[in-house]
């Protein structure tokens, strides 16, 4: 069996989501960094979150090749 080019291609976005989710957040460090301690702890608790939303259907692309998972039986469309 040949070995997916989409677990490698992944795994590249995945370093990729990170990186760019770091510098984003990162750069709003002026902003934050003037707020109260424990409003910049929620802000930082929430994104330090937020960045897994994406990796779900990356995930199950990288598995199967298909963003979304297949309906379920009896559901329409």
């Amino acid at each position: 069996m040949t070995p997916s080019w989409r677990k490698p291609a992944g795994a590249f976005a995945i370093v990729a989501l990170i990186v760019i989710w770091c510098v984003a957040i990162a750069s709003l460090s002026p902003v934050v960094g003037g707020w109260p301690i424990l409003v910049q702890l929620v802000f930082y608790i929430v994104t330090g979150i937020i960045w897994i939303a994406p990796l779900r259907p990356l995930l199950r692309w990288m598995e199967t090749g298909r963003w979304r998972s297949p309906p379920a039986p009896g559901d329409r469309s």
